[in-house]
């Protein structure tokens, strides 16, 4: 599967379907060859991949993740074979566990063990009945992976791993858990601005969400962060997960991040405005990114 060095990740659910396949349809025309989007309490993952599949001819429509539990194994199963199906080799699964606020709080399912969660939701996708016709590419699926257990499990049993809101020590740390074959497709949100200090403010009100999920948090102190660096939200951490500043400066974060591993960077441009494209800045990142 060709996904390209650089693709894009963003949460189109609060802008109509037509909008959306106006934008993949731009980012598509613009050169990426991926993008990929969520599911935490938004369009469900599938339809939404569909939307995405339908208004382009080439683009890779990647989950980032599909939540777990909001579906069964072989419901999974036959979401990710019917769409590799009508879509060959333009569909990439990323399956993850989500967090606990979601899953109890939100969801009403009971969050316990991740990892062994996962190892059985995956056995249950392999051993489950499918009797649709089989796809003509094999189906690829990735796992949302940070610590050294899940990034292990996603290359023993998926195309690799999808980490998200990471340090390159992070990328370089996953690249050599996985080892040199598997995807390592790296999550990474940028402010495109020259005005630092409103930029650091759009990527601190993003980061605040994360930094009240303990997958995020720990990730961040097996790295050396302490629980003052959390709550401050300081320019160090904020520079560290969301680089702020122009094309140039960004460019060179996605750079780092390829350099210490990663095989494909998932890029989220931050604006502010959840419901405005950043076209503007889409275009600008193209341009940046052909020669990496």
């Amino acid at each position: 599967m060709d996904i390209g060095r650089v693709g894009i990740w963003h949460v189109f659910d609060l802008v109509s379907p037509q909008e959306t396949r106006s934008a993949v349809s731009t980012l598509e025309n613009l050169g990426f060859k991926a993008v990929w989007i969520p599911e935490a309490g938004g369009r469900e993952a599938f339809v939404a991949s569909s939307v995405i599949l339908g208004a382009t001819t080439e683009l890779v429509a990647a989950t980032g993740i599909a939540n777990l539990h909001m579906r069964e194994p072989m419901s999974m199963n036959a979401g990710w074979q019917t769409l590799s199906d009508a879509y060959p080799d333009r569909f990439l699964l990323g399956i993850g566990v989500s967090h606990q606020p979601l899953v109890e709080g939100v969801i009403g399912s009971t969050y316990s063990k991740p990892y062994s969660t996962m190892v059985k939701y995956l056995d249950g996708m392999d051993s489950g009945l499918y009797f649709g016709t089989k796809p003509a590419v094999a189906p690829t699926r990735v796992l949302a992976a940070l610590g050294p257990k899940m990034l292990k499990l996603s290359a023993e049993r998926t195309a690799g791993a999808h980490p998200y809101f990471v340090p390159v020590e992070h990328t370089q740390f996953a690249r050599e858990i996985l080892g040199p074959s598997p995807m390592l497709n790296t999550e990474l949100a940028v402010v495109i601005t020259n005005d630092i200090d409103a930029g650091r403010e759009i990527a601190r009100k993003y980061m605040s969400t994360y930094l009240r999920l303990p997958n995020y948090t720990n990730n961040l102190k097996r790295f050396g962060w302490t629980d003052t660096d959390i709550e401050e939200i300081n320019d160090r951490l904020v520079d560290a997960i969301v680089p702020v500043g122009d094309i140039d400066h960004v460019t060179s974060r996605i750079k780092a991040h390829l350099d210490a591993g990663a095989s494909h960077v998932c890029v989220q441009v931050l604006n502010g405005a959840m419901n405005k494209m950043p076209y503007d800045e889409w275009k600008a990142l193209a341009a940046a990114v052909k020669g990496l």
